[in-house]
């Protein structure tokens, strides 16, 4: 079929959700709450770090900018959604939806890239704890965060641009609650051989080369941690890690289930709940799974509660 008798999509479905048809309010008030809670904890994180002398460490500067990324990650998403539920429509016109893509696509690579850097901040606090203020300098620290910035910026948008000369026909049904990237492609009437091999070549760059970091960092981790001759010490050393090594688990664990399985285990319904712990779960569960096991990261939030009991009064 030639061009001039194919038919431009203006917009797409998004139908994500639409099988539950009588679970919709049910469905609106969780991604509500859920959405409201991310926002506040990891609102009441940043506030409590930039406030606090004490946290103004490595760790809790990239817990910061993990927290900034877990209040824009869900922001792509959730409330398109909700407007969708509410409104009783499925739609999002076709700007938004390469706007969708690529929000989601830069603020998932960042996610990715922090726990990578977190993971080699627990390496050398644990496994070389006297030189750990000298080689987490500032100018490290403010690199290992820009870098990734520049790449989470820059890879999403060849993606979008390559999207976005694509011809698309009659056919505008995504079968997920976001414009997801493996959605699009299939849609297209155009080649997109150039953009599969792109997506495998450099989005599997982006998480395989992290994992691997990941687990080259926690395999010293370990090989230093059991040389401790106390017990104590071993849970003492390990504790430090915990809530990043529970993230890590979380957010790569929905990542492989979506992109990373044989094609023949994915089906509309198990993409959407992986994608939503990924996205929507992970980072309301950041600022809980930190504050929970930190004491000087619960004392800073302690005292930020407090700072704003005394304002509201």
């Amino acid at each position: 079929m030639g061009k001039e008798n194919q038919t431009s999509v203006s917009e797409f479905l998004l139908l994500g959700f639409s099988n539950w048809p009588g679970h919709q309010a049910l469905l609106f008030a969780l991604f509500m709450c859920l959405y409201l809670t991310g926002l506040l904890g990891n609102l009441l994180i940043l506030l409590a770090i930039s406030s606090n002398h004490r946290l103004h460490k490595p760790m809790y500067f990239f817990l910061a900018n993990l927290s900034l990324v877990d209040l824009c990650l869900p922001s792509a998403t959730v409330p398109k959604m909700l407007v969708n539920i509410q409104t009783q429509t499925q739609s999002i016109s076709y700007p938004g939806c390469l706007a969708q893509m690529y929000f989601c696509m830069m603020f998932a690579d960042m996610d990715n890239f922090l726990l990578t850097v977190m993971a080699y901040d627990r390496y050398v606090a644990i496994c070389h704890p006297l030189r750990y203020s000298t080689v987490m300098s500032q100018c490290l620290c403010a690199s290992l965060v820009a870098i990734p910035w520049v790449i989470a910026i820059l890879n999403p948008l060849l993606h979008t641009l390559m999207m976005a000369h694509l011809h698309f026909c009659s056919d505008n049904i995504i079968h997920h609650f976001f414009c997801d990237i493996n959605s699009l492609l299939p849609l297209s009437c155009s080649d997109t051989s150039l953009n599969q091999l792109m997506v495998l070549v450099v989005v599997g760059l982006i998480f395989v080369v992290p994992t691997m970091c990941i687990l080259a960092s926690y395999s010293r981790i370990v090989s230093a941690v059991m040389k401790v001759p106390s017990a104590r010490g071993k849970l003492k050393a390990f504790s430090t890690c915990g809530s990043h090594l529970a993230l890590v688990i979380l957010f790569y664990g929905a990542i492989t289930g979506v992109y990373m399985s044989p094609a023949s285990n994915h089906s509309t319904e198990k993409d959407s709940a992986a994608s939503v712990i990924f996205m929507v779960v992970a980072p309301v569960l950041n600022p809980f799974i930190y504050s929970l096991r930190n004491s000087e990261l619960k004392g800073a939030l302690k005292n930020t509660l407090g700072q704003c009991k005394i304002f509201s009064q």
